[in-house]
């Protein structure tokens, strides 16, 4: 090869990796969904490590799908009072919650030693598939299985999936309808409405 077209080579993949990086900021911007690697169950807990003992609790149970709906679920809020605390209602079948699931994963172990963060699995018609999604995106927290979806709908004033509930450490509440397209705007909305850092 000439010194030439040695010299265009180099000039077209620098142009190529200057496109890709302009296209990955415009897809982040325009709020378009962003790929996180997924994290593994090692990892999750490793990051989680000298949590006060109440949220410790929630990640002993990491993955788990609980029984004992809304009872279940205000006995466990009581334990986490003074906590900010974090509700995600999703379901198995629910793409938009398959598509969050990296930023919650993500966000839960960044913040998961100063909020609780829940799921209620909302609307599975089986426990199977909830548990094989669960077993294959290892979370740091359990879900409350719903599968009359009243848990979720009480919970989120509302029977869209997903949908998530923000505490902050008083009890002063925020609902998001809708999935989170990114890890920034989740985490966004986490200092914002759960630690109360306006």
């Amino acid at each position: 090869m000439t010194p030439k077209h040695l010299s265009i080579a180099i000039a077209g993949l620098a142009l190529a990796a200057l496109l890709a990086v302009g296209l990955f900021q415009l897809a982040s911007k325009s709020g378009a969904p962003t790929r996180l690697e997924k994290l593994t169950a090692a990892q999750v807990q490793a990051g989680l490590v000298g949590s006060p003992a109440p949220l410790a609790a929630l990640h002993a149970q990491a993955g788990e799908l609980l029984d004992g709906g809304a009872r279940a679920l205000r006995a466990r809020l009581a334990v986490l009072h003074g906590y900010p605390v974090v509700i995600n209602k999703w379901a198995s079948w629910c793409q938009p919650c398959r598509a969050e699931f990296g930023a919650f994963q993500h966000a839960s172990v960044l913040q998961g030693r100063a909020v609780a963060f829940i799921g209620i699995d909302s609307g599975d018609s089986s426990r199977s598939a909830a548990t094989s999604f669960l077993r294959s995106f290892p979370m740091s927290y359990p879900s409350y299985y719903d599968r009359s979806g009243h848990l979720g709908e009480a919970i989120t004033d509302s029977s869209f999936i997903p949908v998530t509930v923000f505490y902050d450490s008083h009890g002063k509440e925020y609902i998001h309808q809708g999935p989170y397209q990114s890890l920034a705007k989740l985490e966004h909305d986490v200092e914002r409405y759960a630690l109360d850092h306006a």
